[in-house]
């Protein structure tokens, strides 16, 4: 039976690379000079620090669209709230989003499910298996999924016939 998998993964090794390449632009920028603004990451998790909110902010326009150079979804990054640390500093942590959570494989199984598709998806941990007995199937499947699910970054693989 032919059958893909439904993930989302993100390219650690290119986020370490963005990260660093948005430090580098935050240090060179001249609004940024004698500021502690930075972006530290660890695992998966990307603290941004600054002086204010609107640091945080310009540091995010920073961030972001180096990320989506390096091919990453900026969907994966779950934002925290802003939060005051010593003085007048402040924080944010960005969350990177890897697998895909219980509830929105729910979701996705139950779209799959009521779309009446002759097709089977299950859970299989942080993905979704979905196997047909037609590859056209699966590939329609594949077209529901992109359509319906916009806020979450998927990716589409494993594809075996």
């Amino acid at each position: 039976m032919p059958s893909f998998d439904i993930t989302s993964e993100v390219d650690m090794v290119a986020l370490r690379n963005a990260v660093e390449g948005a430090n580098r632009k935050i240090t060179g920028r001249y609004d940024f000079k004698g500021s502690d603004a930075r972006v530290e990451q660890s695992e998966k998790l990307l603290t941004l620090h600054g002086d204010t909110e609107f640091q945080l902010d310009q540091m995010q326009a920073i961030l972001l669209p180096e990320m989506t150079g390096k091919k990453i979804d900026v969907r994966c990054l779950k934002h925290g709230d802003v939060q005051k640390v010593s003085g007048n500093k402040v924080k944010q942590e960005l969350t990177v989003r890897v697998g895909i959570e219980q509830e929105q494989s729910k979701k996705i199984v139950k779209l799959i499910k009521d779309s009446k598709l002759k097709v089977q998806a299950s859970i299989q941990g942080e993905a979704v298996r979905v196997t047909g007995a037609k590859r056209d199937l699966l590939q329609e499947c594949i077209a529901l999924v992109r359509k319906e699910i916009t806020d979450y970054p998927l990716q589409y693989g494993n594809f075996r016939d």
